[in-house]
């Protein structure tokens, strides 16, 4: 029951682009057709799922002041590596499987490595004092709902491109406005668990 919770918290209710704002970069920049913003959740979520569990192990056994060391103060340092580390493994992997999905990634591949949301994860992980069943599962769900969030205002937008909008409307304004309207549907689950 509690990993549902988990689940639930991570993906939808606390969901890191629609209420606590983290990772609004790709989230604005690859949403802007379904195919890569859908990839893109994906190579999120899996870097997401790692770094959890990954952060989790380096915080637990080297990291915490359970160890004796006292090396709490590393822990963005060591984080911050772990993370670059995972996401040149998945750039290196999506570049070598799916050139196109490469190209259509383009500059926001590498800036999943400066995701402030998959920074979120991993110290919200030291502060929930999770375990790592519950870290893994914290990691993966915050990255499916980094990925229902792109994806939804990915639709949208490849919606609204077949739709009158007003001319000062276009563009940036109109998706500003839509990542709003998301934000707001999202923090109507606030307060369900």
């Amino acid at each position: 029951m509690n990993l549902i919770i988990i689940f639930l918290s991570a993906a939808i209710i606390n969901n890191y682009v629609l209420v606590q704002f983290l990772g609004i970069c790709p989230f604005v920049g690859v949403s802007k057709k379904v195919g890569p913003a859908l990839s893109m959740g994906m190579a999120t979520t899996f870097v997401m799922t790692l770094s959890a569990s990954v952060a989790w192990l380096i915080n637990h056994y080297i990291l915490s002041s359970k160890t004796g060391l006292g090396l709490e103060f590393l822990q963005i340092v060591a984080f911050i590596l772990v993370i670059a580390s995972l996401v040149q493994l998945v750039e290196m992997f999506i570049k070598k499987m799916s050139k196109p999905l490469y190209d259509a990634l383009g500059i926001f591949l590498p800036l999943i490595t400066t995701n402030c949301a998959i920074m979120g994860v991993a110290l919200n992980l030291v502060t929930k004092e999770y375990g790592f069943i519950e870290s893994v599962v914290f990691g993966t769900s915050a990255g499916i709902g980094f990925t229902i969030a792109i994806v939804l205002m990915a639709g949208i937008r490849e919606e609204l491109e077949l739709a009158d909008v007003p001319k000062y409307f276009k563009g940036a304004p109109i998706t500003m406005i839509i990542a709003g309207c998301l934000a707001l549907a999202f923090m109507g689950f606030a307060g369900m668990i």
